[in-house]
């Protein structure tokens, strides 16, 4: 997720408030401890979280030469770029040569351009404005940028108990609907996409809001691209739903639930690629994957030969982060 900060200088504290209540990240401020009394949220001020000269820098982009600067600055720590004829062409080659650039902009086109720039986009926007609606309809702009992920069909290869062990539960603070779940895999090189606990059933009462995810052991994708174990997911974090299509959004944990359940293992092979995928789930009806039209389906009735939805990843992670050296998951 883009980073979104609201600029309140001068003390605005009608913007300040529709920041905070449209889920901004920080705060620019000359009055710190005001937005303080709004809400919690991060400010970058002189006596603010972040600081101004230190954690966080202002350019303005007037020539090459204030170009090159920036993005000399950009390199350990967040820069935000003002440029006198907003143009896309400067901030091109500032998110080429840097991951920490903060785009300021007006109004929702600016903001818009700036999201995508190179494809990847900036780090993040500071809109500047007086009008509380262009920061509620900016707060939504950068919500639904949330991304994509290259889901493919992958083939049942292999479905067996393996008996009993400890899975996972991630309740999340959001309503799930029918077609959305989370990526998870027992290796870090290809995931399968587990539905969302929002369909009726004969045993209990939907979830919408729980996705059953599989052993303590398995890998889960996040928001920023790094993987976590599922034991290792906290009430307050952050972890990727994704829908059939690909469309991808952050949820916040509102929980985990770790329990001892029996256990089945599933393969699949992507087509196309060839990669494998595996993933130990709970042996319980209520626990469903995606099939390539958006249909979930139970494991109790899953099939060598079925197809259903996942992602091929880079393969290799230290701490999360993909790295490239010699290592070998089976």
């Amino acid at each position: 997720m883009k980073q979104f900060w609201v600029d309140c200088r001068p003390w605005n504290k009608d913007i300040a408030t529709t920041a905070i209540e449209s889920g901004a990240d920080a705060i620019v401020t000359d009055r710190a401890e005001d937005v303080k009394r709004l809400g919690r949220i991060t400010t970058v001020a002189p006596d603010g979280d972040l600081r101004p000269g230190t954690d966080v820098i202002e350019c303005s982009i007037t020539d090459k030469a204030s170009e090159n600067d920036a993005a000399a600055k950009g390199k350990n720590r967040i820069v935000v770029v003002t440029t006198s004829d907003w143009t896309v062409i400067p901030l091109e080659n500032l998110v080429a040569q840097s991951d920490r650039i903060v785009a300021a902009v007006k109004d929702t086109h600016e903001a818009e351009l700036a999201l995508h720039v190179l494809e990847k986009g900036v780090y993040g926007i500071l809109l500047k404005t007086t009008d509380p609606s262009v920061v509620k309809a900016v707060a939504a702009l950068i919500k639904s940028q949330a991304g994509t992920v290259s889901l493919v069909p992958f083939t049942v290869t292999k479905i067996q108990p393996v008996g009993m062990g400890d899975r996972v539960c991630v309740d999340t603070c959001s309503m799930l609907v029918d077609g959305d779940g989370m990526l998870m895999g027992n290796t870090s090189s290809a995931m399968l996409l587990v539905h969302a606990e929002t369909l009726e059933n004969p045993y209990v009462a939907p979830r919408p809001f729980r996705v059953n995810a599989g052993a303590v052991h398995a890998y889960i994708l996040l928001p920023d691209g790094k993987t976590a174990y599922l034991s290792d997911l906290s009430i307050g974090g952050q972890v990727l739903v994704a829908d059939s299509h690909g469309a991808a959004r952050s949820a916040i944990v509102g929980r985990t639930k770790i329990e001892r359940r029996p256990l089945l293992l599933v393969e699949a092979k992507a087509e196309g690629s060839g990669a494998k995928a595996s993933l130990i789930l709970q042996n319980a009806e209520t626990i469903r994957l995606v099939t390539p039209d958006g249909n979930a389906i139970s494991v109790v009735n899953l099939a060598a030969g079925d197809p259903i939805l996942g992602c091929a990843l880079e393969s290799g992670r230290h701490f999360g982060m993909p790295v490239k050296e010699t290592i070998r998951e089976k």
